[in-house]
This record gives structure tokens, C-alpha cells and sequence, in this order.
């Protein structure tokens, strides 16, 4: 595959989440081998980025990354987060924050777990996971930019922070990323952000490009989620939403038939379509699956294909059932 460029992080043009092995779907940590061969097998297939976070499991996800790359740090560019776990003694955090801590000393100790956990020197590209209301974004850059120098990161990055958290923050050290959900199925980051992005430099790393798996077509009816899976208190996933957000897919299955590809594979190229300082992170633990994602970058979509995606109704429900803190 052919390289792409996060301001200056050079990258596969998708990357491969691994939250899913670890955490929040349903049957996440039971079989760490076939993670771990999904993981081989993408470096195979020219992936380079791999993102995960102490957040997923909690832990155990940046754990079993290290249990993967033992043998191939080198090959890739390891992105991992802080932010959503309080690491500070007697630090009491509102519920409505969900955990939110960007607290100087909650940071320091956040780091130095992950890169135990992750058995490496240094994290490639470090993203705070979420914007802290608490503490000013140059104070937390401004640390960051202290942890470069040390060596022990090598690019900073923010996760669905505003244009206005962006411009402060990349003013103190540059940004390299921001990791923002962004697909057919969430066009948030068009318009302001995504223009602050490109006039500062700054790549764009989509999770959930796939809409949570609902644009692969696969899921048919809310109770084909178990009941342990995350999505079914997302409120796009709601039995009344879910009627109306299938139009979508029947729309992506179309197009899909067009080209001779999956729906999935089309949304996938839909977004690589959209810039090449775009670089999407579809998550999978299934080698089949990662196969079928990086058949992706193969198709062509004609200017007639883009137009029809791009002119896609919005899904009906929030992304989540608490927006809260979303887009500081």
C-alpha cells in the first residue's frame, strides 16, 4: 500500500483499531490469538498504525499489543491515550465528565503505565483522549511538548477536540493528529475542523469509520447486537432509529454492488477519497475482516459514486447517549 502523511508521521493509508479485541463489544478479549494474528497479518498487509489505548479493558488492550509487536516495534507506529482514566489520590471527577483527567500528575503517571504495558521507549503518537474543561490545553501541550524532549513520545495528538482547542493548542507544540469520528455515517469534522486541519498542517485519524459496524451491512435488526454490546444503548442503534439509519446502508450496498466490492469496502474508500492526510482506523480481530478493510484502498469510486455517498441523509440518534464532552 502507499504511504500517507500525518503532518510529518508517515503511515499505511489505514490504520488498524484494536479497542474491539479488548474491550466493549461483545466476546472482546476472548480469543487474544486470533488478535494477535490479526495483528500479523495486517503488518503483512502494509498497515503501519496501530492505536489503542489504557482506556480499553482497562489496560489489557495496550497489553496485548505488546504481546503482538514484541517482535516487529520497529515496523510500526504504536498511538495510544490518556485522559480518561484518573490517575491523581484523591481526585474526585463528576459523573457527567465520565472520568475526564488531564490533571499534570494523572498524565506523568498515564504515560509511564502505558509505555510499561506497551513494553516500548517511546509512544509514537500520544493523543489526549478527551479534552479536560479542567486544565487549559497549553498546559497540557506544554507538557507533552516536556515529554518529546524527554524522547518518551515521539507526536502529539487530540481526539474530537473544536477547531478553537486545536488552534491553542498546536500555537504551544505542533499537532500531529486528531483522532475524531468521521465516516458516512458522522460528518462532524467538515466545515471548521476540518479546515483548521488542513491550514494548520494537521492529519485526520476517523475511528469508527465504519459507523460501528453498521455500515457493513451486517447488522439487520438491533437484536442481532448481544446484550452485552456497547451499541445497544447508542441511540442510532435504538429500534426507532434503526429502521431509518438502514437506508443508509441500503444506499452504500448500491454503490457496492457497482464496483464489485462490500459495503463496508466503500465506505472505507469514500473516506480515503476525502484527503490524503486522511488516514481512517477501522477496527477488527478477525484476519478476514482486516482482509476485506484493506481491499478497501483497491477501489476506485467515480465522481458520480462520491456525489451519491456525500449526498447521504444524517443518521437519525446521537453518536453516543452522553455528547458531553464532545468537541471542546
Amino acid at each position: 500500500m502507499q504511504t500517507r502523511k500525518l503532518a510529518d508521521l508517515e503511515v499505511g493509508p489505514l490504520g488498524l483499531g484494536t479497542m474491539g479485541m479488548s474491550a466493549f463489544y461483545s466476546g472482546a478479549g476472548s480469543d487474544d490469538d486470533e488478535s494477535i494474528r490479526t495483528i500479523h497479518r495486517a503488518i503483512d498487509l502494509g498497515v503501519t498504525l496501530f492505536d489503542t489505548a489504557e482506556a480499553y479493558g482497562p489496560y489489557t488492550n495496550e497489553e496485548l499489543l505488546r504481546r503482538a509487536l514484541a517482535d516487529r516495534r520497529d515496523d510500526v507506529v504504536i498511538a495510544t491515550k490518556f485522559g480518561l482514566i484518573t490517575h491523581t489520590a484523591g481526585e474526585t471527577t463528576p459523573a457527567t465528565e465520565r472520568g475526564i483527567s488531564s490533571a499534570p500528575e494523572s498524565v506523568r503517571e498515564a504515560l509511564e503505565g502505558s509505555l510499561r504495558r506497551l513494553g516500548t521507549d517511546h509512544i509514537d503518537l500520544y493523543y489526549q483522549h478527551r479534552v479536560d474543561p479542567a486544565i487549559p490545553i497549553e498546559d497540557v501541550v506544554g507538557q507533552l511538548a516536556g515529554f518529546v524532549q524527554e524522547g518518551k513520545i515521539r507526536h502529539i495528538g487530540l481526539s474530537e477536540a473544536s477547531a478553537a482547542t486545536i488552534r491553542k493548542a498546536h500555537a504551544v507544540h505542533p499537532i500531529t493528529a486528531l483522532q475524531s469520528e468521521y465516516s458516512l455515517w458522522t460528518r462532524d469534522p467538515e466545515g471548521e475542523v476540518l479546515d483548521t486541519l488542513r491550514e494548520l498542517g494537521i492529519g485526520l485519524v476517523p475511528y469508527s469509520p465504519l459507523g460501528r459496524g453498521f455500515l457493513t451491512g451486517a447488522i439487520t435488526k438491533p437484536s442481532d447486537l448481544d446484550d452485552d454490546d456497547f451499541r445497544r444503548a447508542n441511540p442510532r442503534f435504538a429500534e426507532e432509529a434503526f429502521a431509518q439509519n438502514m437506508r443508509i446502508v441500503d444506499s452504500v450496498k448500491e454503490i457496492a454492488d457497482e464496483v464489485g466490492g462490500t459495503p463496508a469496502q466503500v465506505a472505507l474508500a469514500w473516506l480515503l477519497a476525502q484527503g490524503d492526510d486522511v488516514v481512517p482506523i477501522p477496527g477488527t480481530k478477525r484476519v478476514t475482516r482486516l482482509e476485506e478493510n484493506v481491499g478497501a484502498t483497491s477501489i476506485t469510486l467515480s465522481e458520480d459514486q462520491l456525489g451519491r455517498l456525500s449526498s447521504l441523509p444524517v443518521p437519525t440518534g446521537d453518536r453516543y447517549p452522553d455528547m458531553s464532552s464532545i468537541g471542546r
